[in-house]
């Protein structure tokens, strides 16, 4: 019998956790470590924190599930991966033995690296349930009280998505109060331009974006560096294509949210030949680890380099449809391993996206995600947010469920209408 542990229990670990009980032998065994007893659904945290979703919404027990899909889980924080042990040490003491490890923890959010940024701070987060919902209680007052609104993502950040779309669901939710009037908005980022996207833009990403950011009235600052953050008030370093500074910024507000870079969780961060100095596992292009061939990583927690060399860092997105691609040839390669095979499996390297603009929404396709491209697609309509919530409602579904349908694959082909996705 081979145990194999699932780190983390997001949206890749969840769908890996299926996707493994189902595709392994049946007498191996298949356990999830988790810091949470709960599954959330990041992509409906923006709605969360203007509170058109609550957090019972969007959150499912995961133990009652994995139970009836045979999967066992520690809701117990790691404290150390031991590569060389083949162990995992939680946070209690206790100690869990592994076969095959699959690191999918998703990030740590690095807000210490900008003085004054982050929940508890002077800016709040869209990265956590409990960050949208803290920023949910700040909505609720400040809609009373209204005011300037900075938001955007800070330098080094690699998910931008959610940026735009936080700030296009915070418009369109003033508008519908008819306060908007009453609002100024500035949209900062570390990108060289709106659209960038971290993946030097997507089809006309950039004159879409510039065109819908002009038609909502809010302002944009690019190759944008935040100094610090003050109550209040944001300092922020614009930098001209060339690096140089180019204007300082002091911009007032009444609420903000910004994302931060991502780094590698504590429990791997440091380990030689696991993760590079940021965290980041280190993988060949079989999702394995060069050092430690027993050993998997899905999703974000995984080191892709950026697209492209920026004025100020940004870092490269992994977007669903690449985790559920990395999650696939995991869980075949793991197969094969037991079967006494070589791994042979590769996770297709592209980028798909549905982003909600609180009325209307955009969606990109980048296939592959680093130019050039075989389809390079970027479109702007309602139909889109109708998609976000169907595909809200759908994956929480298949995670009650225990299905392992590949949901982004299924949108892209008949949604989008996008016929191969090779």
């Amino acid at each position: 019998m081979a145990h194999i542990v699932i780190l983390g229990a997001g949206t890749g670990g969840m769908t890996c956790a299926y996707e493994m009980r189902e595709k392994i032998r049946p007498w191996d065994k298949v356990t999830v470590i988790s810091d949470s007893p709960n599954f959330h659904f990041v992509p409906s945290n923006p709605w969360v924190a203007v509170n058109w979703r609550t957090r019972e919404d969007i959150e499912i027990p995961i133990a009652p599930y994995f139970e009836r899909n045979g999967i066992n889980l520690i809701a117990t924080p790691a404290k150390r991966v031991h590569p060389k042990k083949d162990q995992i040490e939680l946070m209690n003491g206790q100690i869990v033995d592994y076969d095959f490890l699959v690191i999918a923890t998703g990030p740590k959010l690095a807000f210490d690296e900008v003085e004054g940024m982050g929940p508890g701070k002077n800016t709040y987060s869209i990265c956590h349930v409990d960050h949208a919902v803290e920023a949910g209680k700040a909505w609720n007052q400040f809609i009373r009280d209204p005011g300037p609104i900075v938001v955007g993502a800070a330098q080094g950040a690699s998910c931008f998505g959610p940026a735009y779309e936080f700030a296009m669901i915070m418009e369109t939710d003033l508008r519908r109060r008819k306060i908007r009037d009453q609002v100024p908005m500035t949209f900062i980022t570390p990108e060289p331009y709106v659209g960038h996207i971290g993946l030097g833009g997507v089809g006309d990403s950039r004159g879409m974006m510039e065109s819908i950011m002009r038609e909502r009235h809010i302002k944009w600052i690019c190759n944008a560096m935040i100094s610090r953050v003050a109550p209040g008030k944001m300092f922020v370093t614009e930098l001209d294509d060339m690096g140089n500074v180019k204007k300082e910024h002091e911009l007032p507000f009444k609420h903000s949210m910004i994302l931060p870079a991502f780094k590698g969780v504590d429990a791997v961060s440091g380990i030689d030949g696991l993760t590079n100095q940021s965290g980041f596992i280190l993988i060949d292009p079989y999702q394995r680890n060069p050092e430690y061939d027993n050993i998997y990583a899905v999703g974000v927690c995984v080191d892709i380099p950026p697209v492209e060399s920026t004025p100020v860092p940004t870092g490269a997105p992994k977007t669903g449809y690449m985790l559920e691609s990395m999650v696939s040839a995991a869980v075949h390669n793991i197969c094969a391993m037991l079967d006494g095979n070589v791994p042979d499996h590769k996770a297709t390297w592209n980028a798909i996206c549905l982003a909600d603009f609180g009325d209307t929404g955009a969606a990109f396709v980048a296939l592959p995600q680093i130019p050039p491209r075989n389809v390079n697609w970027f479109k702007e309509g309602k139909w889109v947010h109708l998609a976000k919530i169907a595909f809200e409602k759908y994956f929480l579904r298949k995670m009650k469920k225990g299905t392992t349908e590949p949901i982004y694959e299924k949108y892209v082909l008949n949604v989008l209408g996008i016929k191969k996705l090779k």
